[in-house]
């Protein structure tokens, strides 16, 4: 039986991929740490979480990455240099990014083996308990977070974050056969990794943002490879449906591909046009390039 008065209060964190698309950027920054405005993804990624009340986070890397590791990290001469020249204000910014003692845990993933694969690298950290996983490439601009909108309407079992798009799109995605609707929770019937547009079952897409039962990664450690050739979560998580109770849930903001040229130059586009600092000055530029 699933208890569902058990809080969740971890959350993983693949950041193990190359970022090829953003070469030759990423050849020696991780994908992750690029900045959109004036935050790396990752920092999108672990405010959301902290938003949503976890309390434990898991990083699941690679080979040089270690520029994570660091971020969240003291710098001591940067600390030491902005406080002897009284910039008490970034000071004050940087520590935020500091994380409590003993929350953070590194786990590197030798292999690039699949989405699936990277979470089940971090099994050890979550024992018998339900965990968030939150994919930074995808920076969810919503308030509130992504992960605490789920958690609210989270009552046990599995649940994704779920969104519309044009059918021409859903060979990029995990798709979803939907069942009866609840507010905004969907029942998942089925789920697809990146099916061809014709065998598609519905336009529902899988975004990055999960809530696992621990019986997800029994099946993960089975390492069975699908699309791709890669460990895919959403097969474990089609192995659980009739076990367990699945849910999609239709979060309320906006998701940025990160990932993508484009999804990254609308996220900072957008974010860049909201700040209370250069966004009217943001939009006056922007409006004299299109007369242009």
């Amino acid at each position: 039986m699933l208890e569902t008065s058990k809080k969740i209060r971890k959350a993983i964190f693949p950041v193990g991929g190359l970022g090829t698309r953003f070469l030759p950027a990423t050849k020696s920054i991780p994908k992750e740490m690029l900045p959109v405005l004036d935050k790396p993804l990752v920092q999108y990624a672990v405010d959301e979480a902290l938003e949503a009340g976890i309390e434990e986070f898991i990083f699941v890397t690679g080979r040089g990455k270690s520029a994570i590791e660091d971020y969240f990290d003291h710098s001591i001469e940067l600390e030491k240099t902005l406080k002897d020249n009284n910039k008490l204000q970034k000071l004050d910014l940087i520590k935020k990014t500091i994380l409590k003692p003993g929350s953070v845990s590194f786990v590197r993933q030798q292999n690039p083996l699949g989405l699936g694969h990277a979470v089940w690298c971090a099994r050890n950290f979550i024992a018998n308990e339900p965990a968030a996983i939150i994919l930074a490439d995808d920076l969810i601009d919503s308030k509130p977070g992504c992960m605490k909108q789920m958690i609210e309407n989270w009552n046990g079992g599995n649940m994704v974050a779920t969104m519309e798009v044009e059918p021409e799109k859903t060979s990029s995605y995990g798709i979803i056969s939907p069942g009866k609707v609840i507010q905004d929770k969907i029942e998942v019937k089925n789920i697809i990794e990146k099916p061809n547009t014709k065998d598609a079952p519905s336009n529902i897409a899988v975004v990055g943002r999960y809530i696992v039962e621990p019986s997800v990664f029994d099946h993960l450690g089975l390492q069975k490879k699908g699309t791709n050739g890669e460990v895919q979560l959403t097969d474990s998580l089609s192995y659980q449906i009739g076990k367990a109770p699945f849910f999609g849930y239709n979060f309320h903001g906006t998701r940025y591909d990160c990932g993508t040229k484009l999804g990254f130059a609308k996220a900072n586009t957008s974010l860049a046009i909201k700040d209370s600092n250069i966004g009217n000055q943001f939009k006056n530029w922007i409006t004299k390039l299109n007369k242009n």
